[in-house]
């Protein structure tokens, strides 16, 4: 007997979520090898629209703006992140390292908006009901309008979450979710599709905020990124080394509010605690009078964060020159090191070069070029630059710094914190409209910038 179904075979990038007929070596839209894995896929034929079932459309004048529907979740780190708050009909994507703190964070969440809201579910598929009561008992969390549920399967959780729909899900996580209407394994690009759509309808239809909780690939990315990212409304990435107390939560999506926004958590034995003011934590272990070692200013979102940059720069024992960097782009690292060789006559092409960011922060903004190209020669000529000195501007090829945003803010803020002495490109400082306590030097070039420093470190 032939099913009335057809089954059709595909072969689906795990990387990117691009379909293909046959199998190849190499995805021809993301690049990336080996990464087609045969599914079937079931071609069911959809039921047509009844009259009734077809959205009416609606005056833009008589949309609620639904600013009213943000959950305070009383974190402010993450409200910060997610704008203000959680909208409830939103659908949010957390992505991390496993053992980040992902989990972690999400326990911690539903307690607070179990605690303001209303009733919140948290279904886990990886976690036994045992394994997640220890965790809650180590936080000290324990609320009876918290309820847990162990499934993986989507229709059974959407049945649960249909009868008594909670002000709040999380689904804990999304790979091990799998809906019984597709042939292909759990984790799989078509699962992951099918079952955070299901999702992501229900979230809209219900007006309940959904959590979803994402693996990541052995690049950093989340499994799946251009399917599930495009789809979910927020997505927060969890960033941070295991071997540093704190981590950092960044959006790079929000149709809610700022991307790029960060929020600053430190880990403790009873959960995560939130910092509100990171840049004091990051320079706090900074050294007195130590070559190669500055303080630049970088916007994350809509939060100034000052952070301490290191370089060293020593002769190379080895035929090719070494290039590390930890916390900015190595391709940013090499662009500046070749600036400094052919505008300023800087000799980096026979020594190695170390360049950190303290604590182990990424930072991509060129608003910190000045910083980098100042830590090197500071190290390549053994000459401090003073640690009450705030460095920022974006270095161009020919040598010349050329202005950033929102520069005020980030004098603002170094202020704040007591530094004295605040170096900016000269279109900045041209265009400032607040006079400041902090004493702001504007410079056009590598050449003016590096003498107005190492004068000052010498004065």
């Amino acid at each position: 007997m032939v099913s009335s179904d057809k089954l059709k075979t595909i072969f689906i990038c795990q990387n990117c979520g691009s379909s293909f007929p046959k199998w190849m070596g190499k995805c021809p839209d993301c690049g990336s090898w080996n990464s087609l894995v045969e599914e079937k896929v079931s071609k069911k034929r959809e039921k047509s629209y009844e009259r009734g079932e077809i959205a009416a459309p609606v005056p833009l004048n008589q949309v609620r703006s639904g600013e009213e529907d943000r959950i305070k979740t009383g974190i402010g780190e993450l409200d910060r992140v997610l704008g203000g708050g959680i909208v409830r009909d939103s659908v949010v994507l957390v992505g991390g390292d496993p053992g980040i703190g992902k989990s972690t964070l999400l326990l911690q969440t539903t307690q607070k908006v179990a605690e303001s809201s209303g009733r919140v579910l948290y279904i886990t598929g990886e976690e036994s009901l045992k394994q997640v009561k220890l965790r809650a008992q180590r936080m000290g969390i324990d609320s009876d309008r918290i309820d847990i549920l162990t499934e993986t399967n989507l229709d059974s959780i959407l049945e649960t979450l249909g009868q008594n729909p909670p002000v709040m899900a999380v689904v804990d996580s999304i790979q091990t979710t799998y809906s019984l209407n597709l042939e292909s394994a759990p984790g799989s690009i078509s699962q992951i599709r099918e079952c955070a759509s299901k999702l992501i309808n229900f979230a809209k239809g219900k007006g309940v905020a959904v959590f979803l909780v994402g693996h990541v690939t052995k690049d950093g990315s989340l499994a799946g990124p251009r399917v599930l990212e495009h789809m979910v409304d927020t997505v927060l990435y969890f960033e941070g080394e295991k071997n540093y107390a704190y981590r950092i939560l960044r959006s790079v999506k929000n149709r809610f509010g700022s991307s790029n926004e960060i929020g600053v958590f430190q880990m403790e034995e009873k959960g995560l605690v939130e910092v509100s003011n990171p840049s004091e934590l990051f320079l706090s272990e900074m050294g007195e009078n130590v070559s190669g070692s500055v303080v630049v200013c970088s916007l994350e979102g809509t939060r100034p964060l000052l952070v301490e940059l290191q370089a060293l720069v020593t002769p190379t024992v080895y035929g090719m020159p070494q290039r590390v960097c930890s916390g900015i782009d190595y391709k940013r690292l090499s662009l500046l090191l070749a600036i400094l060789e052919k505008r300023e006559n800087l000799r980096v092409s026979s020594t190695d070069v170390f360049i950190n960011v303290a604590g182990g922060v990424w930072i991509d903004e060129p608003a910190i070029d000045l910083g980098i190209v100042t830590a090197v020669v500071s190290n390549f000529k053994n000459i401090p630059v003073k640690k009450d000195t705030l460095i920022m501007g974006e270095v161009g090829l020919g040598g010349e710094v050329r202005g950033i945003s929102q520069v005020e803010r980030r004098i603002k803020e170094g202020e704040k914190l007591g530094f004295k002495r605040c170096v900016i490109p000269e279109s900045n400082f041209r265009n400032l409209k607040e006079n400041f306590k902090i004493e702001v030097s504007g410079v056009r070039n590598l050449k003016e910038a590096l003498s107005t420093l190492l004068k000052k470190a010498s004065s």
